[in-house]
């Protein structure tokens, strides 16, 4: 396997329990490359790019992810008094609120892969997180209601309880969330959410990102 066209992504391995791969360059030669290994492959390609050698060797579309940035002096925060952010919550409730919140993601979107595949997936992610100390409870009135999951300036998972949705209260919880990681000197703020998020596209809009990129994201399975 060439270095430059291909990499492993072994922190997919555990939960789609196959090797796991990303092509780093859109050519015949990668392409060519997937068809001689087993495992579940990644490639990510500019929207305008033609898509025909994909399709010739067994990819298909699973999403469409853009690339929002906020910096400081755009930030539009929203505030309310009763909104808190705290760093001591238990790993299990934030577990907890995390079920069911990733359906808008590539890996459930994965018609070839098991749906607890994908949540394992999540899981393992947000307990590296969680041990990385880049997880907060979000609190609406001392309950929890959420969290928010990042590293550096990237916000990488955030979801809420089913009781504090379509409240209106996304943009309050993300300005709390932002606000703090201004304070701790990030300028710019960036996220990578599904187009076919659409309350999440109107959501960070709102805060004052824009939007610098987007991908499409094809995948292959070769037991």
């Amino acid at each position: 396997m060439t270095q430059m066209m291909m990499r492993e992504t072994p922190w997919d391995r555990p939960a789609l329990k196959k090797d796991t791969y990303e092509l780093l360059q859109y050519s015949a030669e990668a392409l060519k490359k997937s068809n001689e290994i087993r495992g579940h492959f990644t490639i990510k390609v500019n929207p305008l790019e033609s898509k025909e050698l994909l399709h010739q060797y067994g990819f298909y579309y699973t999403d469409t992810l853009l690339t929002p940035v906020c910096k400081k002096e755009k930030f539009t925060p929203f505030v309310d008094e009763k909104l808190t952010l705290r760093k001591d919550v238990s790993r299990e409730e934030i577990l907890a609120v995390s079920k069911g919140a990733y359906e808008h993601g590539r890996f459930h979107r994965d018609f070839k892969l098991p749906t607890s595949s994908a949540d394992d997936r999540y899981d393992k992610w947000l307990n590296q997180l969680y041990d990385e100390g880049n997880v907060w409870g979000l609190f609406y009135e001392d309950d929890l209601a959420g969290f928010f999951a990042f590293s550096g300036n990237q916000v990488l998972l955030q979801a809420f309880k089913s009781a504090y949705q379509g409240r209106g209260l996304a943009k309050y919880f993300w300005s709390r969330a932002m606000n703090s990681l201004f304070e701790e000197g990030h300028t710019e703020i960036k996220t990578s959410i599904s187009a076919a998020n659409l309350a999440m596209v109107n959501l960070v809009a709102s805060l004052g990102f824009t939007f610098q990129d987007a991908v499409d994201v094809y995948h292959k399975l070769n037991e």
